[in-house]
């Protein structure tokens, strides 16, 4: 038997793919360095000492005890793939032993940031409701046309989370001269400064907005935390755009909100996903739908494999990953979020 001094690396990136996240090109180089063990992510604990014992990495976030990674000593780092920490591994016990965790969510910001945009858009000029119209044979000609029509372009926009989707949006909108509010309580306020932002309360950026654009992460602290009250709030016409997750929101309370006719809003996420075909958010007027894909693009999936092979690489060498972005100790433990199903 021939002795294979090749790093092991453990691949259960469910629910991706090695395909769907590296180019052909990417995949070989993988292989050409690595020795690649696929597994069953809910079964990492069934293989053997001789392919645990070896494990450097860990390509995915399959659910890990404390008894799996006491037979892990080589392991040095957990690469999630999917973008959100899930809170099914002993994070105290990676972080005591060194072990990194990182993620490649930051991938998805562009891309998810620009359909933010589209929604804004669409939502102040009616640009959904007027194509439907037109198609119907019942549109509106010039200024009968936008009646509740507005401008980007000097409105008041609030963002809710400034992480690296927050930023990416801020960038987004850097053309519309419009005065922009964050609030972020995981931020010290001249973070938000360097960045071009008002730092503001919960309570100005949901009163004080045009529109609303909610990109934090859910945490033990956050979930259902927008709900009637903060809708009912808002002012008149105000659009509410959802991108992160859903559990941050009273889903309920936002529909009836909108069903009401005081806000008009958009979402990429739902509470059951793929969303029932009788779901009473299908036919919402002054309701825009997406289905899970404002950052499902395989251009952003590509650049996770990337991202891994470099911060592998540089592990390999002794150095610090530095692509990806890494869990941090104090916070890591507050994220609340599930596995996405649908790539």
């Amino acid at each position: 038997m021939i002795h294979d001094e090749r790093p092991l690396a453990i691949s259960a990136p469910e629910p991706r793919t090695l395909d769907l996240i590296f180019t052909d090109e990417a995949r070989k180089q993988l292989h050409a360095r690595y020795q690649i063990v696929e597994a069953d992510p809910e079964n990492i604990a069934g293989l053997g000492d001789g392919v645990l014992g070896k494990a450097r990495y860990i390509i995915g976030q399959p659910p890990l005890s404390a008894e799996t990674l006491a037979r892990m000593p080589a392991l040095r780092c957990v690469l999630n793939v999917e973008s959100n920490l899930i809170n099914n591994m002993p994070y105290e016990i990676l972080f005591q032993r060194g072990i990194h965790v990182v993620m490649t969510g930051q991938v998805f910001a562009e891309p998810v940031a620009e359909i933010g945009l589209g929604f804004a858009l669409s939502l102040a000029r009616g640009i959904v409701d007027a194509d439907v119209a037109f198609r119907e044979g019942r549109e509106l000609w010039g200024g009968e046309g936008n009646a509740s029509a507005r401008l980007i372009g000097g409105s008041e926009i609030g963002i809710i989370g400034f992480g690296d989707l927050g930023k990416a949006l801020r960038r987004v909108f850097s053309g519309f001269q419009a005065k922009v509010r964050v609030f972020d309580p995981w931020l010290p306020r001249s973070i938000l400064e360097e960045n071009g932002v008002e730092g503001a309360s919960l309570e100005e950026v949901v009163t004080r907005s045009d529109f609303v654009f909610v990109v934090a992460a859910v945490t033990s602290e956050n979930k259902g935390f927008l709900g009637a009250e903060a809708f009912a709030s808002m002012r008149p016409g105000a659009a509410f755009i959802l991108l992160s997750r859903a559990d941050v929101v009273d889903f309920d309370a936002l529909i009836s909100a909108v069903a009401s006719g005081h806000i008009v809003a958009a979402s990429d996420v739902y509470p059951q996903e793929p969303l029932p075909l009788d779901h009473p958010v299908r036919n919402l007027k002054g309701f825009i739908r997406s289905a899970h894909r404002a950052g499902a693009l395989d251009s952003a999936f590509k650049k996770m494999g990337d991202m891994v092979l470099e911060d592998m690489d540089l592990m390999d060498r002794g150095l610090p990953p530095m692509r990806c972005k890494r869990a941090e100790r104090e916070t890591v433990s507050r994220m609340r979020a599930k596995g996405v199903k649908i790539n």
